[in-house]
């Protein structure tokens, strides 16, 4: 469960934040601005607000993979720019990166935050040609709750239907640090959500299901990177792990890179974690067409059986 008594969320994600900026100088001045960073772009009106992303598209004249980043603050704080390190880093390496701002509780309640990441997937699918994107290779990246976000849409993702919209939300990669991703047991019964829920395990069960990214694994989903602090007294490492052999079972590709005698903030800007986790996209989304292509295939269409297991 979250430790909030011991770690006040402001606190941690205005250190995290802190972090990430200090090492967001080096990488900028490593990729000598090696991609064009458009920022404040509109990708969904919902509730009287306007959603935006900031997008990092490399300077080549190629199509690139393209991966979403979702911060973290416990679903209730933070902003697009926290993991603006990771997007600098990715497209350093040739990613076109969207990083998005998605909305907060306790004002919105689950499941707004997925419900938004969910339209971004949708958002740059649409505008693939627009950024040179390749819409058949698709990732996520985050940390904390953006891990859990991550995390969700990798396991949730559907073939297009007209429920939504006629646009695939199936992801190709997934990286998650410092993730929870089981709600579906909580030693407090969740009363440390009710901010984010509406209720605990008791009056909201369901919702604690559909947040529950380990509930929806099955053989489709798409290879996953986690990255977890051995020390994480926050995000406890066997809230993932359970995700982690979930996926393993049913076989999907998934790694679970520890880092010993780090905590939860110190983990999220784990230089030899987040190269792992970059060569992981790297290895996933920047193959070449034919392999990209047989991964394409190999998905099956299993959109009925995700809404079934959703509803």
């Amino acid at each position: 469960m979250f430790y909030f008594r011991s770690i006040p969320l402001f606190v941690l994600a205005l250190v995290l934040s802190v972090q990430c900026c200090a090492t967001e100088a080096i990488a900028q001045k490593k990729s000598q601005k090696s991609y064009k960073l458009s920022e404040g772009i509109v990708y969904r009106k919902v509730d009287g607000e306007k959603l935006e992303l900031d997008a990092y598209i490399p300077k080549t004249g190629e199509k690139h993979p393209a991966v979403l980043v979702l911060f973290g603050g416990a679903w209730q704080r933070g902003n697009r720019k926290q993991l603006k390190m990771y997007a600098i880093e990715l497209a350093d390496r040739g990613f076109a990166c969207f990083a998005i701002d998605y909305r907060l509780a306790p004002e919105h309640k689950f499941p707004a935050q997925i419900d938004d990441c969910r339209a971004a997937v949708k958002w740059i699918r649409k505008n693939a040609s627009k950024y040179d994107i390749d819409p058949d290779r698709l990732g996520a990246i985050g940390y904390s709750a953006g891990g859990h976000l991550a995390t969700l849409l990798g396991t949730t993702g559907e073939a297009p239907t007209e429920e939504n919209g006629n646009v695939d939300t199936r992801l190709q990669a997934v990286v998650a640090g410092g993730a929870p991703t089981d709600f579906r047991w909580m030693p407090d019964n969740g009363k440390w959500a009710k901010y984010w829920m509406g209720g605990d395990l008791s009056e909201e069960p369901e919702k604690f299901r559909l947040a529950s990214s380990a509930a929806f694994v099955d053989k489709d989903d798409p290879p996953t990177f986690f990255f977890h602090g051995e020390k994480d007294t926050l995000v406890p490492l066997i809230w993932p792990f359970g995700c982690y052999l979930k996926l393993k079972q049913a076989g999907v590709k998934t790694v679970m890179h520890k880092i010993p005698d780090a905590g939860h903030r110190r983990a999220a800007v784990n230089p030899e974690a987040l190269t792992k986790a970059f060569d992981f996209l790297i290895a996933e989304l920047q193959a070449d067409k034919n392999s990209t292509d047989e991964k394409a295939n190999h998905s099956k269409d299993t959109a009925d059986e995700k809404n079934s297991k959703r509803k």
